[in-house]
């Protein structure tokens, strides 16, 4: 089934088409390697993954600044590990990894043809949760960049997905109606709920394949996304 009168599509980043997990890990051992962090990086990944999650829902919800994200996820994976480090070299940690993050430029299976396929039947935009300073950065190493007209970021807009006026934002800045719009993201509640109360339609990438939410369209790889648009 053919999406019609489709005219802008937005795509979240991270998860979606920049591979988070492996350009997070390589940032990590790179920082775990030139701080001679003595911690197994896999024990920490399994500790750091879900907290990590949490931290950004919060975030998302308002509960925690990014000050706070950037800290806590560390700390609370640290603590959880019974690992000790002071203040000082979690915050520089920290720092590190907004450093090395957007060094790294792994995108998803299939993210670069699903894009050569979109762009010249559509206009590509991104919506993003993520820091401002790091989000272009991670698009122009990863050679993605020029594919996409605008680029909103949550700072930007100074709300978070799913925030209705974070895609009023996004659209306005496009010139696009929310009739003529798809979002394509991996969380339901951020991407699909909060780009659904808007009036746009809506693809929901099941990252992790959980099959726990089942919206009208859903696809588990992004090369399904072809059926659609």
């Amino acid at each position: 089934m053919k999406l019609t009168d489709v005219e802008h599509i937005y795509f979240d980043l991270d998860h979606t088409l920049w591979d988070f997990d492996k350009n997070s890990e390589l940032a990590f051992k790179q920082i775990f390697e030139s701080r001679n962090i003595t911690l197994s990086l896999e024990n920490f990944l399994q500790a750091y993954t879900p907290i990590n999650y949490r931290y950004w829902e919060m975030y998302r919800e308002n509960m925690v600044s990014k000050e706070d994200l950037r800290y806590g996820r560390l700390r609370d994976s640290f603590d959880a590990l019974k690992f000790e480090t002071s203040d000082d070299t979690i915050n520089l940690i920290a720092d590190d990894y907004i450093k090395h993050l957007p060094e790294n430029n792994h995108l998803l299976d299939g993210s670069k043809e699903l894009l050569e396929y979109l762009k010249p039947k559509y206009k590509l935009h991104i919506i993003t949760n993520g820091f401002e300073e790091v989000q272009h950065t991670k698009m122009n190493n990863a050679g993605i960049l020029d594919y996409f007209e605008t680029i909103t970021t949550s700072e930007e807009a100074g709300v978070k997905k799913p925030n209705a006026l974070i895609f009023e934002k996004a659209l306005g800045k496009s010139n696009a109606l929310p009739e003529n719009s798809v979002m394509v993201g991996d969380n339901y509640i951020a991407d699909i709920l909060g780009a659904e109360n808007y009036g746009l339609r809506s693809i929901f990438f099941d990252y992790y394949k959980k099959g726990e939410v089942k919206p009208s369209l859903q696809v588990e790889h992004l090369s399904e996304i072809n059926r659609y648009l």
